[in-house]
């Protein structure tokens, strides 16, 4: 081989790569130990950026075209290698081709939870997972804060780097959003368009990079937390808490009618529970002959004084008259014996009830 034809073995003329990873974010062109010619030609194809670094330091971004690479074409690589006088001359330089097209679906979440201030809760913990889409935009950053001097950096390293850092920029713009941990879940769509102009000046002016969608697909709470919730969706479904109160009675006794000493004394509170809720709607009387019933109250006697006999007070109240017997016999319910007829007033048994 001639000198000339080893001298021109040595020299890089033409510097393009061809991405045939699709994962690829940054690749270092093998120079071999070769120098690049004055006069080389570069070809960046199009979603491509070359940066050039010379002597540690980044020199010229070429975007998109055929680039021929002379002193007068590379001022910053020039004023680094001291061509002041437009020395033209092979050099030495490193090339990074950068992919600049749009990465999509790539998955991000909290590996623990994390801390924020809920107005519903307090102190919360939260988890979050879901996916983005990034490109890079500054080159020279993206390579000094995430890629380094990596001669193939791949997207799965990509994602093992970002990940811890994207989950704390997310927990920092979801703190300055304050949006209430309840309201998020029915909030997904809304809330990753709304946290975009919060995380991206934080990821460009970090790493280099633009989120163009940020997706939340889930966020939960610690179990203690959900069940708060659901005890609050519950009470929101039972509506008006007495009614469901005397639901909750009558199905009680439904299901403990098996005369038990212990199912008989819960149906007798359950039934003055449910006393205190029917007597208010009692109607007068009429009379009735022969079972002691109370005649209607005189004309013109007003707060005439309403009295009721021990069946009528046991059919009130749903229990047995031996229920009812055996409380005035124990003197927890007041009542007076005339003759042979046992009578009960309706304000004695309110006040029996009320305890």
């Amino acid at each position: 081989m001639s000198i000339l034809g080893f001298i021109k073995g040595e020299l890089l003329e033409i510097i393009e790569w061809t991405d045939d990873s699709r994962d690829t974010l940054s690749f270092r062109y093998p120079d071999d130990d070769k120098e690049i010619k004055n006069g080389a030609q570069l070809i960046v194809r199009e979603s491509q950026q070359v940066q050039f670094v010379a002597a540690g330091q980044y020199a010229d971004l070429f975007n998109p075209g055929k680039h021929t690479l002379k002193t007068e074409n590379i001022p910053i690589l020039s004023t680094i290698l001291g061509w002041k006088y437009g020395f033209n001359s092979p050099f030495k330089c490193d090339v990074y081709f950068l992919n600049t097209r749009l990465f999509t679906g790539n998955k991000w979440g909290t590996s623990n939870p994390v801390m924020m201030r809920d107005a519903d809760f307090g102190i919360v913990r939260l988890r979050a997972f879901g996916t983005y889409d990034f490109r890079i935009v500054d080159s020279a950053k993206f390579l000094k804060e995430v890629a380094g001097t990596d001669q193939n950096f791949r997207l799965d390293e990509f994602a093992d780097t970002m990940r811890s850092r994207i989950v704390s920029v997310f927990t920092d713009a979801l703190a300055t959003a304050k949006v209430p941990a309840l309201d998020v879940a029915s909030r997904y769509g809304e809330l990753g368009d709304a946290l975009l102009p919060i995380i991206n000046p934080a990821m460009t002016s970090k790493y280099g990079i633009e989120i163009t969608g940020f997706v939340l697909e889930n966020v939960s709470v610690p179990p203690e937390v959900e069940k708060a919730i659901d005890a609050r969706s519950s009470m929101g479904a039972v509506g008006n808490l007495n009614d469901y109160v005397k639901f909750q009675m009558g199905t009680s006794m439904a299901n403990g009618s098996d005369g038990g000493a212990a199912g008989g004394a819960a149906q007798m509170a359950i039934g003055f529970g449910m006393a205190q809720e029917m007597m208010r709607s009692m109607q007068n009387q009429a009379p009735q002959a022969a079972t002691g019933a109370v005649p209607p109250p005189l004309p013109g006697a007003a707060g005439a004084l309403e009295v009721l006999t021990p069946e009528q007070a046991a059919a009130t109240l749903g229990v047995s008259v031996e229920d009812v017997e055996a409380a005035i016999a124990s003197g927890d319910l007041k009542a007076r014996k005339i003759g042979n007829a046992t009578r009960i007033a309706k304000a004695a048994l309110e006040e029996f009830l009320r305890g």
